[in-house]
């Protein structure tokens, strides 16, 4: 309560003492969260006083001085024990697959110490397939990442950092990873000669659920880099290779710029060593020691600076005859390289430097050996020789008798693409061969029908390839080089707006009178052991749409040489274009023109395939219609005849006994399975099929979506059907003697459905084996996956799905009609219907791609002509055996001395009645 002789100043003064107070309370408490946040991080004295001690950072962060560039990239050794989980049913990473890192520095700020700064970062492990499947859905799992923090001393080059991870256990559990990150010559700039070698620990104790074992690092820093090879004079540096003239080069025009030449090309290179070079002793450009003869080359862009124009890059070499994204990192068959244009030569003056490496660390890597030269161009003609992009050699500038001195190596890029260098023209060589051979039999020009012109895209194709028995033996690839003499756009690569109008065609001058020179590129399976690529020289005569052309192939070679003896061009091909308005198919031949005595010869191969005509794609919708609506009236029937079934059952229930479970479980699971693994699809379509979906304005996929729930309708009447039969088969007083019946049919039919699969099996790793000796990209189109051969075996035990009632009728030896004729004559006729169509498919209709069929689909069952006549036959045979049996008993077709035997009596069932 105030008194009277309170005085007002006094009050005056209560405001700012509470001011003071809280700036007081205020300051004392913020600060050390302040002084906490930027200086204290968690540990880090605990690790890496002694590498980079503490020190307190500035408030603003530093632009100019950086440890790394924006996105430094590198490779790891190890990381099993946190990558690999074995037991985990949802992410599992081979051992040998490339194993890249990310480092992404997020600040860095100044110090109290000169020279010191603190460093804010992500480092993110991932290996070359880190995705997994879950629930049909194709998710990124996320790389690896770790959050870490910690402080760079720019003069000792050292860099240490703590922070935590996550990744999740073998049991699936979330886990939380403490590492210390450790890093050496960490420089502002660098060299070709640097690099960044480091260490990533657990900083929790062995046995934790957290630890892991050491993870080894290395990285090709890129930091305020240095050009200092080929900084020089480049007459200097690419000296001692082959000398190509500069008009057999393209020039780097003004408006490509080099990093969209070379960063974005397709980098993968084949080697072609000197005549000799069977031995690795002088042709191995890293020696003996690796064990292997490298067969291919390839390019991975560290930087690229446009205004120089210069590069950085590794150059790989693999053992391997193919390369992709998921071979290991090998340190040791690598060079680490920078390369110029020389505007002199028309070509990239590379220099190359080995890496030498322990095999389980990086930590004793460093560059040595800067001897090694490349050369790449883009050659100005190509021919049927010659259809690479890229071109060069590679060369070593010691002497002889030094050792790391090799012979020089030529190479060419893997595929016949053009960089975006306009200026390509195509030189024809053996067109004249082809002129002489097709002056024979030509067709008859059709007045009124329109042929493919030479420049559109439907004289691009695959095909089918078949023997002379006229077997399929694979698939194949075609399209065209060069019309005239200009590069077909087909083979393109990449090229900005500006310079496409130099591959384009100029429209209406193509004269259709006047037969046109056309080079083709053409990829097939000579035999079950072969694949061909075949470049070919020939006429098109767009007014009969005849194409005849002479082809030359590489010949098979552990190591392919430079010398021109390598391609055989005894090939002659003809191919014959239909209208454009018709609904005809392309056919061709393939033959060798050698003698049959000839090591080189081969049997005479015959293709056919669909166009890219409008009309073509209307004709594969109108059978994947005509599919769908057999789909409908199959599944439909199906399920009206087991429908019948179940009343026959109940009205005769004096029958049950003499059914075969065997049987019907066999129905159940050719219903079960199908539906178990395409449920996801029983709304969403398959992706293949999209672009016929899409032209058929849905009216496929709503049909589609119905097929299936026929389906499923008559998967849950086989099912009940089953139950009923279980029931009282179980239910019945007499069960022993009929479960006898059934144990003895089982006996019998199930190691002859194990032996059918067992062969299966086998047949599917005989062709796999046969594969192996081709090249990757084409033997995994070549090989059959071993569920693609299992599913079609099942197919056959579904078509013979009788087997097992003719059995327990033989063993019963009953006359009993446990099945209704309308049951059993029907699924037979629904079971043999695909065979009949698919007779009519091969004959109408070229095959297309297994995603677009709808009824009778090849790996849903045995098709082909032999199989499509013997299994009906033996279909309508079982139907037959099961009436007879049925009508005269149940050993009626057996000899007599078989039909005297002892055997199952029938058993009495009282009726209803």
């Amino acid at each position: 309560m105030m008194t009277s002789n309170s005085s007002p100043s006094t009050w005056c003064y209560l405001p700012w003492l509470h001011v003071a107070m809280f700036l007081l309370l205020s300051t004392t408490f913020y600060t050390p969260m302040v002084s906490s946040s930027k200086l204290d991080i968690p540990n880090y004295n605990k690790h890496c006083a002694s590498i980079v001690p503490e020190s307190t950072p500035n408030d603003v962060p530093e632009i100019t001085t950086i440890p790394f560039a924006a996105e430094q990239g590198g490779y790891f050794l190890g990381g099993e024990d946190i990558l690999n989980h074995p037991n985990s049913s949802l992410y599992h990473y081979p051992s040998s697959n490339r194993r890249e890192l990310f480092i992404h520095t997020h600040s860095v700020y100044s110090t109290d110490v000169d020279g010191v700064f603190k460093v804010e970062a992500s480092l993110i492990l991932k290996t070359s397939d880190m995705e997994y499947y879950m629930y049909g859905d194709r998710s990124p799992r996320g790389s690896l990442s770790f959050e870490v923090e910690g402080f760079w001393s720019m003069s000792t080059g050292k860099l240490c950092m703590v922070g935590s991870g996550s990744t999740y256990s073998e049991e699936g559990k979330h886990l939380v990873l403490a590492a210390l990150l450790k890093l050496d010559e960490v420089r502002n700039s660098s060299t070709i000669s640097s690099l960044v070698r480091g260490v990533l620990e657990s900083s929790s104790t062995a046995g934790d659920s957290g630890y892991f074992k050491p993870i080894s690092l290395l990285m090709f820093p890129q930091n305020n880099y240095e050009f200092t090879e080929v900084g020089k004079a480049l007459d200097h540096v690419c000296t001692g290779g082959i000398d190509v003239p500069k008009s057999l080069s393209l020039s780097l025009k003004l408006s490509t710029r080099i990093c969209n030449a070379f960063s974005r090309w397709n980098t993968i290179f084949k080697l072609e060593y000197s005549s000799g070079c069977k031995s690795t002793s002088r042709c191995n450009p890293f020696g003996e020691g690796v064990g292997y003869l490298p067969q291919i080359m390839s390019l991975k862009s560290i930087q690229c600076l446009e205004d120089k124009p210069r590069l950085r890059f590794l150059i790989e070499f693999p053992n391997s005859s193919y390369a992709d994204d998921y071979h290991p990192f090998t340190p040791n068959t690598t060079l680490v390289a920078e390369g110029s244009w020389d505007v002199k030569k028309n070509q990239l003056c590379v220099v190359g430097c080995r890496i030498s490496n322990s095999a389980n660390s990086f930590n004793k890597s460093h560059i040595e050996d800067c001897s090694v030269r490349l050369s790449f161009r883009f050659p100005a003609v190509w021919s049927i020789r010659n259809t690479s992009g890229m071109m060069g050699h590679i060369w070593s500038i010691k002497r002889e008798n030094k050792l790391g001195y090799f012979k020089t190596i030529m190479f060419r890029s893997y595929d016949n693409f053009v960089a975006a260098i306009p200026g390509t023209k195509y030189q024809y060589t053996v067109v004249d061969k082809a002129r002489k051979s097709c002056s024979g039999k030509q067709p008859i020009k059709n007045k009124g029908k329109q042929h493919p012109d030479a420049n559109s895209n439907d004289m691009d194709f695959n095909m089918v390839v078949r023997d002379s028995k006229r077997r399929r033996i694979g698939w194949g690839s075609s399209r065209p080089i060069a019309v005239g003499d200009q590069i077909s756009r087909q083979n393109s690569f990449v090229i900005s707006s500006s310079l496409r109008a130099a591959y384009s065609p100029v429209k209406g001058k193509t004269n259709h009178s006047i037969p046109q020179n056309i080079s083709y590129s053409m990829s097939f399976q000579l035999n079950e052991t072969t694949y061909a690529q075949v470049f070919s020289e020939g006429i098109y005569d767009a007014e009969t749409g005849k194409l005849c052309m002479v082809g030359c192939r590489y010949l098979d070679s552990d190591s392919r040489t430079s010398d021109n003896d390598s391609m055989d061009c005894k090939i002659l091909i003809n191919v014959q274009f239909p209208p454009v308005d018709s609904n005809d198919y392309i056919q061709g031949t393939i033959e060798n023109t050698r003698k049959k005595s000839d090591p080189l010869y081969f049997e005479p191969l015959s293709f056919s395939a669909a166009s890219f005509y409008r009309q073509h794609s209307r004709e594969s919708i109108r059978r994947m219609d005509l599919e769908i609506i057999m789909s409908l009236i199959s599944n439909t029937l199906v399920c009206v005849f087991v429908g019948y079934q179940i009343l026959y059952v109940k009205k005769h229930p004096a029958v049950f006994p003499f059914i075969s479970l065997i049987m019907l479980l066999v129905l159940t699971l050719g219903r079960m399975i199908p539906l178990m693994l395409n449920f996801e699809a029983l709304f969403v379509p398959k992706e293949s099929r999209t672009t016929f979906l899409l032209r058929s304005g849905g009216w496929l996929e709503a049909n589609e979506v119905i097929v299936r729930v026929i389906t499923m309708v008559a998967f849950l009447l086989q099912f009940r059907l089953l139950q009923l039969v279980w029931s009282a088969r179980f239910a019945d007083g007499k069960r022993k003697a009929f479960l006898a019946a059934e144990k003895r049919t089982l006996y019998l039919s199930l190691p002859l459905y194990i032996s059918g699969g067992l062969i299966a099996v086998y047949v599917n790793w005989r062709n796999n084996k046969v594969g192996e000796g081709m090249e990757y990209t084409y033997s995994s189109t070549y090989q059959r996956s071993l569920w693609v051969d299992l599913r079609s075996y099942g197919g056959l035990v579904l078509d013979g799905f009788l087997f097992p009632q003719i059995l327990l009728n033989v063993f019963h030896n009953s006359t009993e009609n446990a099945l209704s004729r309308f049951f059993y004559v029907g699924t037979t006729f629904v079971r043999l219907l695909p065979h009949a169509y698919d007779l009519y498919r091969a004959n109408y209709y070229v095959e297309d791609f297994d995603g677009s069929y709808m009824y009778a689909e090849p790996g849903g069952d045995y098709y082909s002509t032999s199989w499509d006549l013997i299994i009906p036959l033996v279909g309508l045979l079982f139907a037959a055996i099961v009436y007879l049996q049925q009508r005269f008993g149940g050993r009626c077709f057996l000899p007599k001395r078989f039909k005297e035997l002892e055997g199952y009596e029938k058993v009495p069932v009282a009726s209803d009645a």
